[in-house]
């Protein structure tokens, strides 16, 4: 089946190239040149991966990516912008991209980028059968890795498309401690290392949600120098 492309971007010339150079990899790529359009293509239409300029008019990329996220929480997306410092990158991981490239960039990057993102998408399709049942209780807590809803210290909350990559990775090898490298590589799909604090970040977090103590955690347990484990006694 030819995978179906969002490209948002407003720079004619490089709608023009990325497209054409999608499409010779065979996939059917559809162009917005703003942001309130792309949210209204977006909800008219399915897609298999959004690729999303940052500086766009009417609605900026940031925007268009959290309006993308209240519809569907799964869909690869891909910042491809001229902004480039690492608060930038942070802040549109935060806002749900699972990829950021910085203009200028090869083609060939973009593409190979793409098609690990596409696959990936599809692994975790078909992969239903994870070892972590849809449903998963510890302590007075619980996670629906279906509907991202959970149950934590201060009640019921949602949780994050990458929260919830980093729970399910981490209740996978319950027990054994998982690599930063790994995390990455897992989680955000890096191939170059960047500053694992974005890491810690994420764990600070989960840990608030999840522990009655943050800084004593019984569940999420840090392996100091090397990663992060998921604690469970077993019954």
């Amino acid at each position: 089946m030819q995978t179906r492309i969002l490209l948002v971007e407003d720079e004619v010339h490089l709608q023009h190239a990325i497209k054409l150079n999608l499409e010779l990899e065979g996939h059917q790529v559809q162009i917005s040149g703003t942001g309130t359009d792309a949210v209204k293509i977006f909800r008219e239409q399915k897609f298999d991966l959004v690729i999303l300029d940052i500086m766009l008019p009417e609605m900026d990329g940031l925007m268009v990516c959290e309006n993308i996220r209240m519809y569907d929480q799964n869909i690869p997306v891909l910042f491809l912008s001229a902004k480039n410092t690492p608060a930038d990158r942070i802040a549109g991981l935060k806002k749900g991209a699972d990829d950021y490239l910085t203009k200028p960039f090869e083609l060939e990057e973009l593409i190979l980028r793409i098609n690990k993102l596409i696959e990936r998408s599809r692994q975790i399709r078909s992969n239903n059968e994870s070892k972590v049942p849809k449903l998963f209780h510890f302590g007075n807590s619980w996670i629906n890795f279906e509907s991202h809803e959970a149950m934590g210290i201060s009640g019921k909350f949602e949780l994050t498309k990458k929260e919830l990559m980093l729970m399910r990775l981490l209740i996978e090898n319950k027990n054994q401690v998982v690599s930063r490298e790994h995390i990455l590589k897992v989680v955000w799909d890096y191939t170059v290392i960047p500053n694992t604090r974005t890491i810690d970040n994420f764990v600070l977090a989960l840990r608030k949600y999840f522990e009655e103590d943050p800084k004593m955690p019984n569940y999420i347990q840090s392996a100091r120098g090397i990663g992060y484990k998921f604690t469970l006694q077993e019954d």
